[in-house]
């Protein structure tokens, strides 16, 4: 029986065993060392980049090209999600985790071993967007990867538990990436961070690669995928055939990341070059916001597997944008409490409501055949969308001091009504297994 997406329905027995701690293992570990790689660099760009390969700018000018640096790895996202994501339908989700996790380790180590601005001129720079660049396509295919091999790997009733593991890696990664500066900027002299202090977080990627290699090499590919008919029509023609509504409906959703950008690497250019509050008591907000998000992010799973992908979603992008202004505004009046408080209620928890439950909430509107490029697509539209744009245009809206708040909070607010909207309109999986989504995504002819 042929589909109309160009698969060919098949009846042989999912006899190959799953694996689901392993899979969520997998995951975890390599997600959290790969976007340890990628977060690094938001870290540096926000304390000492500009100064490095920007240095003839005044401070906010330069500030505000090494947060275009950053929207650069977000931008080309989408092309890579055109190149990994049918790769992972085609060859095997774990050839891709493979092929990024030495893309994006080899990017990061480069960055550390760059010339500067001092040295070589434009140069610099022009080395560090094409690091970025291939950071990004690295990126496009690995969460992407990671969520489908989990999802499939995964009992029917803890779909959501099981794929959180993947974003809870990645929280944790962010984690590392900013806590990793704080005995740099604290002991360090800053004549001693900005000649090499900066470089050894980029370094310590060599050891992510080697750790994530020896994790997945000996992850199994899911019985979904092992059990389908291939057939000729490639993935990303099928996708922009017959899913176009999914990949729309997930790059909306997914500028909820506009909310995690403007709190990691704006905030932290808006307090400390804006405000004039100390590094290294700001490096540790992230840290514990994230913290407290590695503890949400599975129980906004829980929540999820029991009442539904989308009121959880909803409420945690709702909630987390109306508590931007309070947390930008604890900032500008140098409120230690508030920011804590305010940046832990917001990244920590509330946001990690979101960010729990999109990687099963997205997942789910694709059918396993096309299913790492359809995700891959529209989370790296959503993601090229909020993180390219994101960061400048909160620089932009705080005024060429950095130190307004309501222009950056009225921008994050009005991004996560339209993912409401979006993830309002969208389909709720809970309740149905893997297979019913397939058939109902795939609708039989003939």
């Amino acid at each position: 029986m042929t589909r109309t997406d160009g698969t060919v329905a098949d009846s042989r027995p999912e006899n190959q065993p799953k694996s689901p701690c392993k899979a969520a293992l997998a995951s975890w570990i390599g997600s959290a060392l790969e976007y340890y790689d990628f977060a690094v660099y938001g870290t540096a760009a926000a304390l000492v980049l500009n100064k490095i390969f920007f240095p003839e700018d005044e401070p906010a000018i330069g500030i505000l090209k090494s947060m275009i640096v950053i929207g650069v790895a977000y931008i080309v996202r989408p092309f890579g999600a055109m190149i990994m994501g049918p790769l992972g339908d085609r060859y095997g989700r774990r050839f891709v985790l493979m092929l990024t996790l030495f893309l994006m380790g080899g990017a990061t180590f480069a960055i550390g071993c760059l010339p500067t601005y001092s040295q070589v001129g434009l140069f610099a720079p022009i080395l560090l967007v094409i690091c970025r660049m291939v950071q990004g396509l690295s990126a496009a295919g690995e969460q992407s990867s990671a969520i489908s091999v989990s999802l499939e790997h995964a009992p029917e009733n803890r779909r959501a538990f099981i794929t959180s593991w993947t974003l809870q890696g990645t929280q944790f990664g962010s984690l590392i990436a900013t806590a990793i500066y704080i005995p740099f900027t604290s002991l360090l002299s800053e004549e001693q961070l900005l000649s090499w202090g900066w470089r050894v977080p980029f370094w310590l990627s060599a050891l992510v690669v080697v750790t994530a290699y020896i994790i997945r090499r000996r992850l199994a590919e899911p019985p979904a995928y092992l059990n389908q008919v291939r057939d000729s029509v490639p993935p990303l023609k099928r996708v922009f055939i017959h899913h176009k509504r999914a990949v729309i409906t997930v790059a909306l959703c997914a500028m909820v990341n506009t909310v995690n950008m403007v709190f990691t690497t704006f905030a932290l250019s808006y307090a400390t070059k804006g405000h004039g509050l100390p590094q290294t008591q700001m490096l540790i907000v992230p840290v514990a916001s994230n913290a407290v998000g590695l503890l949400m992010i599975p129980v906004a799973a829980v929540l999820a597997d029991r009442f539904g992908r989308k009121p959880v979603f909803i409420t945690g992008a709702l909630t987390a944008s109306l508590v931007m202004y309070p947390y930008l505004q604890a900032i500008a009046d140098h409120n230690w409490v508030g920011i804590f408080g305010f940046g832990m209620l917001m990244h920590g928890a509330l946001y990690s409501l979101a960010n729990g439950v999109w990687p099963v909430f997205y997942a789910e509107m694709f059918p396993t055949s096309v299913r790492v490029t359809g995700l891959a697509l529209g989370t790296q539209i959503g993601f090229a969308l909020s993180g390219g744009i994101a960061p400048w245009a909160a620089t932009i809206y705080a005024g060429p001091a950095l130190q307004d708040a309501v222009g950056p909070s009225i921008f994050v607010v009005a991004m996560c009504l339209l993912v409401v909207g979006a993830a309002w309109t969208a389909l709720e999986g809970k309740g149905k297994t893997l297979a019913e989504l397939d058939e109902s995504l795939a609708v039989t002819k003939g």
